[in-house]
């Protein structure tokens, strides 16, 4: 029990180096160009009129290798960056390379920010537009009515 704790506080303790630590601007900039190529999947999604990310993911077993490219389009040359830094800054800092915590800090800095702004901006994008389509409907069925 003592050796997974110990394990665990390393882990730890290593995550809040990488805040001080050399590189940390890769922890301010990979999420940021993850959060715009994610907004770009929306704006694209929304013209081509396809629905929900998530949606397409879990309802439609056909499209997944669609969702999935597209996704892997988007995030994966910033996952692979995310991989090569954290492993460059290990190398700085620890003189060690943990492959474990190189895949959990590129998944936080490349894949999370992409779930968690493409799936909700497109819900948001995707009410809001619909209620502007409905306010024009309406509209122009008022002008209709009035002429």
């Amino acid at each position: 029990m003592d050796a997974m704790l110990n394990v665990l506080q390393l882990g730890l303790d290593q995550l809040l180096e990488r805040l001080r630590g050399p590189l940390n601007f890769r922890l301010v900039v990979m999420p940021t160009v993850v959060t715009v190529l994610a907004l770009r999947a929306v704006w694209k999604d929304l013209r081509d009129g396809r629905p929900a990310f998530l949606g397409i993911w879990i309802q439609e077993p056909v499209e997944r290798k669609r969702v999935f490219r597209s996704a892997l389009k988007d995030v994966g040359k910033i996952f692979v960056v995310a991989v090569v830094l954290d492993t460059a800054f290990q190398v700085m800092v620890f003189r060690w390379v943990y492959p474990g915590m190189v895949l959990v800090v590129a998944f936080v800095c490349a894949v999370m920010p992409y779930v968690l702004v493409r799936g909700p901006v497109f819900l948001l994008a995707h009410h809001l537009f619909r209620k502007d389509h409905r306010a024009e409907a309406s509209n122009v069925q008022w002008k209709k009515d009035n002429q």
